[in-house]
């Protein structure tokens, strides 16, 4: 008798538990479908721009389209911390053959803050817009965190710290289904003063591409001086697919010459592409304009760049 009162009371326990499972299951919001994209990683695929005033306005990239005589198929802008995805801006360069790449910074956030989840109402809500969205988007996140320049990078936090704040990240963008990004882990190309590269490396399973960013400011600069240490420490760690996710060739430099030694490099390297920085820089110590459409010879050697390496295959 005693056994059979046991195995009741056992029987009920069980039934109230399924019976509080299933409401929970349905007071719970349902997880929204994953929406998936994956961008073309083989050599030579993207021209890239970063032109001023992107968002909200994307005009300023005909310009560059006409003096490339191409164009681009990756748009990049830089966006603060809290700032919303431009939805209606993506879908603009959408309709225009163009991908939107975003890097976002934590400016005047906490980068443990990111690691310990004090900002994922911010997060799910970004993540719930590019999910939206439903097309591929490039998303970098604390770009050039090796170098000494920005307050989430080197000197200013740890290394560890930044590495649990980009996982976090990716994970809770995964989490709300955002598939549909590729992840840029962008540096700066090595130079005297940052930290080592590989203390700032996620993990291949929270990084799609490799970003560096370098330019080209003295007749000496070479492709092999700018970027071909840098690749090649980043080769000891990973082999995910490189871009030239922030480049240019300054005047000073000289920039018919140094254009074709870029693409020569790009093609010796085996990069994705490039996003050039088409925009005049007039503060700081190295003040350069980096716009082609200021340089006949410049637009020249970019065109013929493009048409040797066949940037943007069909």
């Amino acid at each position: 008798m005693k056994s059979r009162l046991v195995t009741l009371l056992a029987v009920a326990i069980a039934a109230v538990a399924v019976i509080f499972a299933g409401a929970r299951l349905l007071s719970a919001p349902a997880r929204p479908p994953a929406v998936h994209a994956e961008l073309p990683a083989r050599p030579a695929s993207y021209l890239g721009v970063y032109e001023g005033g992107g968002p909200p306005s994307a005009a300023a990239i005909a310009g560059f389209a006409r003096a490339a005589g191409r164009r681009p198929n990756l748009v990049g802008y830089f966006s603060g911390w809290a700032e919303r995805f431009p939805a209606s801006y993506a879908l603009t360069v959408r309709r225009r053959g163009m991908i939107p790449f975003v890097q976002i910074d934590p400016s005047f956030a906490s980068v443990a803050g990111i690691a310990s989840g004090a900002y994922d109402g911010y997060l799910r809500a970004y993540a719930d817009s590019v999910r939206g969205y439903g097309y591929g988007v490039v998303i970098g996140f604390g770009h050039e965190m090796n170098a000494p320049w920005y307050s989430w990078g080197y000197g200013h936090v740890p290394p560890a710290t930044f590495v649990a704040a980009w996982r976090h990240i990716v994970t809770l963008f995964r989490g709300q289904g955002a598939d549909n990004v590729t992840w840029l882990w962008t540096i700066n190309a090595d130079v005297a003063g940052s930290g080592p590269i590989a203390d700032w490396w996620p993990g291949a399973r929270y990084v799609t591409w490799v970003g560096i960013d370098g330019f080209y400011y003295r007749q000496s600069d070479t492709f092999a001086t700018v970027f071909g240490p840098t690749i090649d420490q980043v080769r000891t760690f990973t082999a995910k697919p490189v871009l030239l996710a922030e480049t240019a060739v300054g005047p000073e430099a000289g920039q018919f010459a140094k254009i074709g030694n870029l693409f020569r490099g790009m093609s010796d390297y085996q990069t994705l592409g490039l996003v050039w920085f088409d925009v005049r820089q007039d503060h700081g110590v190295l003040q350069q304009d980096w716009r082609i459409e200021d340089s006949r010879a410049a637009e020249a050697a970019l065109k013929l760049g493009i048409s040797g390496l066949n940037l943007i295959r069909s």
